[in-house]
């Protein structure tokens, strides 16, 4: 059975009625506890129907009367605490702009009760898309909640056509928008533009070429289609760092445990541990940079997590660590936890979570053909990949894939893995709220550039504030919608404001480190480094800015950052919504040299966490950060009753 937290309050006021068998319980980190402040949203969901989609050449039905149905019940509470800020990643390279994002929906479920007929804000829930769920458990009991219409909702910025976010479960509903949408399983590219470098991509020398055949795996039901984010024009709606706060916040107080289809002692122990968190004191030595339970959680991770990994599938795709170049996480990531004798255990018995160790990169690389627009053999691929894993090994089906995951870089994954792996903790650079991210299940992986393999930390830092002439610095291609109005309002139009398509050369620079040397000697110089987006909302200027101890300035609405759920990005970042660019150096002039020179102090604090250190991973850097994201979560989705 699901477990809800069930919390009244002054503003949020609400009844229930329980059939015998329906329990309400609080939830992991108790609204006090949270590290987010702000007030929940009310809930929403909607109906699954049948369809029947062709994936190869094995058809595949889903049904949403099942005979196996589970029970859940949510109700709104205020949490009161610090706030925890989000971050945004920007994509450098001109791979094609798709993104038609999704909720997964739990397995084996069907939705019906909360009717939220009061009080529906017609500016930003239309009256098509007012919210109903209705939930059973596995024993036919049924349990419902009613929210006080009293409970505000976050509205997204800028937008008149789109319903407010709402819970189900721990999964944070964006907004959806009427029109045609297309459920197929499957799914086709439907960028019109390609990168421009597409054809002239290769393979590296020791990879090969594999494929397999396509069977039958258990798959997540996509059933909330969003709209679709065009990389050469804005999305209609935004969402701001305060909005995230609260989705994150909301995220927490409406988790649901993940139900096994049959019990093994790792869930007693996750249940211990989930207690022991659950019952901590709120400690904290910083309570503007991290969340209160973070130390605790780490250690515990430390003591008690241990990870299998899958050794079936070929390379390249699998097994196979790409590590230079802008994805060069996922390859890094890879290859640590591979030689991680702490966390990995032979034994899947002994397991709390499943690694997939496929790469993202390989996948586009190997498999997708350019200019075709069309991607159903790299989803096929991943396909056959769990169908192999799912009949030889009973884990998977276990839970569903809830405590597998993977870390993902390239653009694309989002889309590839929202239906196939819907309900595993995806770590991945394109977090965009938009597309298929769900709070307090997915991890935002930082990207970061690495031109060099052997040298990860070659020139890192950068010049103490005194000596950081520069107000802002951007440079980069003209990807997306967003950096052509960057440059419009911006190029050449104010000697403070360092900002370029390309870093104008001296007849001395003929080659490309010399270009390389100058850009990061700019962000050594500058005071504030702009990350706008590109085709996607994920950038690996964010991780350069704090390689080189310049403050980021985000502009990429609807970005998630990595380690969200545990930094206070605001602490050491600042967060400009898109529409704002032209008013961008009047922003930055208005944040008084004293915060400025505490933001830069900060950036210094957090810059261990998103270092690669290639000899061997050291105590929280970004390799133990990404690992505990994913525990952290896993946790956040057990009861610790």
């Amino acid at each position: 059975m699901e477990y809800f937290n069930g919390t009244s309050s002054q503003t949020a006021v609400f009844q229930y009625f329980e059939f015998p068998y329906g329990t309400a319980l609080p939830s992991l980190y108790s609204a006090t506890k949270l590290p987010a402040s702000g007030k929940s949203n009310q809930q929403n969901g909607d109906s699954q129907s049948n369809y029947s989609e062709i994936v190869g050449n094995m058809s595949l039905s889903t049904d949403s009367n099942h005979n196996n149905t589970r029970s859940t019940s949510g109700f709104v509470s205020q949490g009161k605490g610090s706030s925890n800020s989000g971050f945004g990643l920007d994509e450098d390279d001109n791979d094609a702009k798709e993104s038609s994002s999704t909720n997964q929906a739990e397995q084996n479920r069907t939705s019906i009760v909360l009717d939220r007929v009061n009080n529906v804000d017609n500016k930003f829930a239309p009256e098509e898309a007012r919210e109903r769920l209705i939930v059973h458990d596995n024993v036919g009991n049924l349990s419902a909640g009613f929210v006080s219409p009293s409970v505000p909702a976050i509205h997204p910025t800028n937008s008149s056509e789109y319903t407010s976010p709402i819970v189900e479960g721990t999964n944070i509903i964006t907004p959806t928008v009427s029109g045609n949408s297309n459920t197929s399983l499957v799914e086709e590219d439907r960028t019109t533009t390609l990168e421009k470098n597409e054809k002239s991509e290769r393979l590296p020398s020791d990879v090969k070429h594999t494929e397999n055949s396509t069977t039958s795996v258990i798959t997540v039901p996509d059933m909330n289609l969003r709209p679709k984010v065009w990389q050469k024009k804005p999305p209609k709606v935004g969402y701001s760092i305060s909005d995230m706060n609260n989705m994150l916040l909301q995220s927490r107080a409406f988790y649901y445990s993940v139900i096994p289809q049959w019990s093994a002692a790792v869930d007693q122990e996750l249940k211990y541990v989930a207690s022991q968190i659950e019952n901590a004191p709120v400690i904290q030595n910083d309570p503007n940079l991290y969340a209160p339970l973070f130390v605790i959680s780490y250690e515990l991770m430390e003591d008690t997590l241990k990870v299998y990994i899958y050794s079936e599938g070929e390379k390249p795709i699998l097994h196979t660590p790409l590590l230079e170049g802008i994805y060069a996480s996922e390859g890094w990531f890879m290859k640590q936890l591979k030689g991680n004798k702490k966390f990995v255990t032979k034994n899947p018995k002994k397991a709390h979570l499943f690694y997939l160790p496929f790469s993202s990169r390989l996948l586009k690389l190997t498999l997708y053909v350019p200019d075709s627009h069309n991607r159903k053999k790299l989803i096929a691929y991943l396909k056959n990949y769990l169908d192999i894993i799912s009949s030889k090994y009973p884990f998977w089906n276990r839970t569903g894939g809830a405590d597998h995951f993977f870390a993902a870089c390239h653009d694309w994954a989002p889309a590839e893995t929202k239906r196939l792996m819907g309900k595993c903790i995806r770590a991945l650079c394109n977090a965009d709220v938009l597309e298929s991210f769900v709070f307090g299940k997915d991890v935002s992986l930082p990207e970061t550039n690495v031109r060099t393999a052997q040298n990860l930390l070659k020139d890192v830092g950068g010049k103490p504030p005194s000596k950081r002439p520069i107000l802002a610095f951007f440079a980069g291609r003209m990807h997306g919608y967003l950096r052509p109005i960057l440059l419009q309002h911006w190029k050449n139009k104010d000697p403070d404001m360092k900002i370029f398509d390309r870093i104008p050369k001296t007849k001395t620079e003929t080659k490309l480190k010399d270009n390389i040397m100058k850009y990061s000697q700019y962000m050594k110089s500058s005071k504030y480094c702009i990350c706008a987006r590109g085709y996607e909302v994920n950038s690996p200027r964010v991780v350069e800015a704090i390689f080189y101890e310049c403050v980021p300035v985000i502009i990429s609405d609807n970005f998630v950052p990595p380690f969200f759920d545990v930094l206070n990005w605001e602490a050491f970042a600042v967060f400009v919504m898109e529409r704002d660019i032209p008013k961008l150096k009047n922003i930055l002039l208005s944040i008084p040299e004293k915060k400025y020179r505490r933001m830069q102090m900060m950036v210094k604090r957090v810059q261990k966490h998103f270092l690669w250190n290639a000899n061997k991973p050291v105590k929280y850097d970004i390799f133990h950060m990404i690992l505990h994201s994913v525990w952290y979560n896993r946790i956040h989705r057990i009861s610790p009753i």
